[in-house]
């Protein structure tokens, strides 16, 4: 004979307990996995300003003809084609950092890609270690490339704020940089040691040692032409 309602009524209170705690549950791994995912992802700038810390990597014989992009929640987007080759965009190698970049004809062919597809794959909210697979596999596969010809990468900015080889992101003065594809330190013939910046020693280090985007820094004095703002390495993020 079937209880009556009555009696089966604790074990109806316990079923619908625990399908209110399960709900609970996921609805909290949600808000924390988008809470993760969002951690990952740079804070969107005002675009005018974005355009003008972009172009001011850039020698202003540059600016006024290169391509811009800026970011947007799902990516970059394009604003602006180029008439020089060279592209102007601000990179986030981690997602507290602000990067300047005004790279030539070959940076935009090559180094361009990775940094749209990573900005992408954050925005899909992919993790640190996911992409870096993304970004090795794809350099494997030949989907990206490293540069096959010298090319400079201008960062003009006195507004960088950049990893150091330590991690940390601070700020960095103006530098230049030129393709190096797997390219070392001891290739400069730097021993290792870092400065109090927790940069490589020397007048020239390896950014991104031995990776396909490696590039050569050398710091320069403050740049002070028109648009260039007055304060702060780069591509060694390890997931780019």
């Amino acid at each position: 004979m079937t209880a009556p309602i009555f009696a089966r009524l604790p074990l109806i209170r316990i079923c619908l307990l625990g399908l209110a705690a399960q709900i609970a549950l996921s609805a909290s791994a949600a808000a924390q996995s988008t809470q993760a995912a969002a951690s990952q992802q740079p804070p969107l700038m005002n675009r005018e300003k974005e355009i003008a810390l972009a172009l001011s990597a850039c020698p202003p014989s540059v600016a006024g003809k290169a391509a811009v992009y800026v970011l947007d929640k799902s990516g970059y987007v394009k604003v602006r084609d180029t008439r020089n080759g060279f592209t102007a965009i601000v990179q986030h190698s981690l997602p507290t950092a602000q990067e300047p970049r005004c790279m030539d004809a070959e940076g935009t062919r090559t180094h361009l890609p990775r940094m749209l597809k990573v900005a992408e794959l954050r925005a899909q909210g992919k993790s640190r270690e996911e992409i870096q697979r993304f970004v090795a596999d794809a350099f494997a596969r030949g989907v990206f490339q490293p540069p096959t010809r010298p090319g400079v990468d201008y960062m003009l900015s006195t507004e960088n704020l950049v990893p150091n080889a330590k991690g940390i992101v601070a700020p960095y003065p103006p530098h230049v940089m030129f393709y190096a594809p797997y390219l070392t330190n001891a290739d400069l013939g730097s021993d290792g040691d870092l400065g109090p910046d927790g940069n490589p020693v020397g007048p020239a280090f390896v950014a991104g040692e031995g990776a396909p985007h490696a590039l050569i820094i050398v710091p320069i004095g403050a740049h002070t032409g028109p648009g260039h703002a007055g304060q702060s390495i780069i591509d060694g993020g390890p997931h780019e």
